[in-house]
């Protein structure tokens, strides 16, 4: 894959997953919007591992450092390049990992690409990789907001073989769009389902697959 995304507006990441950082520099973003850091940090406090039992139990308070592009609440119209210091990397975890390839992860993949890879929680073929990315979407979503009124919102319909079911939908058609679509309600839930009884099933079967080790 690809670090970096984008035409007219256009990111790069970098960084692994247990090096000093991760960060992204994003190009094409206009001058005059006003940004401040808060915006940034709160999609980040979103994703942060950390936060419970359903997630990564490491600790990273994914606190974002803006080192260019921005200028006193507003951007200027050159590179943004955003920083992520990673607080909690554990190397010596990966230690036995060093010659072994791990199922559904991309260790072979690397080495059979590079011929080298970073052995250390898969390097950038991690899901800490995506800090990154919230980091710049944060970015490109206020840019759509000023632009033209757009929000985003998004959810989980589907975790594995739960889905969210036809009545609670607006378009029964559609078991994909809850009639309780909102922020609240998708916040309302540790797995980001806004329909309660599904998010419950939804957690059941994580527990489950926890307890057999099944990752």
């Amino acid at each position: 894959m690809s670090s970096s995304f984008g035409h007219t507006f256009r990111i790069t990441t970098w960084g692994e997953s247990h090096g000093a950082a991760v960060g992204v520099t994003i190009d094409g973003c206009p001058a005059g919007l006003h940004l401040e850091p808060a915006l940034i940090q709160a999609d980040l406090d979103r994703r942060r591992p950390g936060q419970g039992r359903l997630t990564s139990p490491r600790q990273e308070q994914d606190r974002v450092e803006i080192l260019s592009g921005i200028f006193a609440g507003r951007t200027l119209g050159t590179p943004i390049q955003l920083l992520i210091r990673n607080r909690d990397p554990r190397p010596g975890a990966y230690d036995a990992l060093r010659d072994l390839y791990r199922p559904s992860h991309a260790d072979f993949t690397y080495d059979a690409k590079y011929g080298h890879r970073d052995w250390r929680g898969g390097g950038r073929a991690s899901a800490r990789e995506t800090a990154a990315r919230v980091a710049a979407g944060a970015i490109a979503k206020a840019l759509l907001r000023n632009l033209c009124g757009c929000e985003i919102m998004a959810w989980v319909a589907s975790i594995h073989s739960i889905d969210l079911p036809a009545a609670v939908a607006i378009d029964p058609a559609d078991p994909t769009v809850p009639a309780a679509l909102n922020a609240a309600a998708i916040e309302a839930s540790p797995v980001r389902c806004p329909d309660p009884a599904t998010s419950a099933r939804m957690i059941a079967a994580i527990d489950a697959a926890r307890t057999r080790g099944d990752s």
